[in-house]
């Protein structure tokens, strides 16, 4: 399920705000963790059980580290630290390398072991590194540990921004997981970020990637060089407001439920060098790397 496609936007999306707006703020959470789990497994019922599991290894790993840090043993609350890491990123590996780490072995090797050929889970890159975030920061003291498994679900399946990001670290929605407040303005707010974004997908990026698509399948050997050059600038265009589109719709979507997520594009081909693009490229990703990457 896509948020441009119909069934989305007249069916799952309606049906969500009204049971969500017309239940007691105690039970939101719990609503929007229900529609978060539909919505993935609409698209993908066999892997739900990996978001599922990295949702309850990370709460456990999240107060077992709280837990060891307010007893002073950090050696333990360090073990439970790298658990969580260590699974995650394990996950996230088999998934996306396992085939090219069995075809390089064969190559070295000689041997025929047979690839996994195994289809990537929706939006694992996403989840995962919002997982592992939490669990850093609750090692560093950077945010307080979630007690209720519920709120944190929420925050791992968040629909909203789970296919496509931006990726969102806890600490920017720990406020706003259990207190947040809804109200007409940003209603209002998050349906002009939604449509924009829904613009940018079905208007820009949709028709510019038709272009893209017939140059693409062209003879290259012998293309004109401006017809070349319209390709490269169909795809540069198609690929951003495809991206940038979907992060405005996932703004949007949280507004509209009482969320302020980060942004995730400011003006990227502005940048008037690599380092300045980078900063102004899927935001959410560089700061991610930054601050448990690169700086540590």
């Amino acid at each position: 399920m896509v948020f441009s496609s119909v069934l989305f936007l007249f069916y799952f999306l309606p049906f969500v705000l009204t049971i969500y707006f017309i239940a007691p703020k105690k039970y939101r959470n719990f609503i929007l963790l229900i529609a978060s789990l539909l919505f993935y497994s609409w698209g993908e019922p066999k892997y739900i059980w990996i978001m599922i599991f990295s949702t309850v290894l990370d709460y456990t790993c999240g107060r077992l580290v709280h837990y060891y840090k307010c007893n002073e043993n950090i050696n333990k609350a360090k073990l439970w630290l790298g658990v969580s890491i260590f699974v995650n990123l394990g996950l996230l590996g088999f998934f996306k390398y396992s085939d090219f780490l069995i075809s390089n072995i064969n190559n070295i090797l000689g041997s025929s072991i047979p690839l996994l050929s195994l289809t990537l889970p929706i939006g694992i890159s996403f989840y995962t590194f919002q997982t592992m975030s939490y669990t850093i920061d609750v090692y560093r003291g950077d945010t307080k540990v979630q007690n209720n498994i519920i709120s944190f679900g929420t925050y791992v399946t968040l629909f909203p921004q789970l296919i496509a990001g931006p990726i969102v670290r806890y600490q920017t929605v720990a406020g706003e997981m259990d207190n947040r407040v809804e109200s007409y303005d940003l209603f209002s707010e998050g349906i002009k970020r939604f449509t924009l974004g829904l613009g940018k997908k079905v208007l820009l990026a949709n028709n510019i990637g038709i272009l893209w698509d017939n140059i693409s399948h062209l003879n290259m050997s012998n293309i004109p060089v401006l017809t070349a050059w319209l390709g490269i600038l169909a795809f540069s265009f198609q690929i951003y407001f495809d991206f940038s589109g979907y992060s405005d719709m996932a703004i949007g979507l949280g507004k509209i439920f009482g969320f302020n997520f980060l942004e995730n594009f400011n003006y990227p081909y502005m940048s008037k060098s690599i380092t300045e693009f980078w900063r102004r490229w899927h935001i959410s990703l560089g700061t991610w790397f930054k601050e448990y990457l690169y700086i540590p």
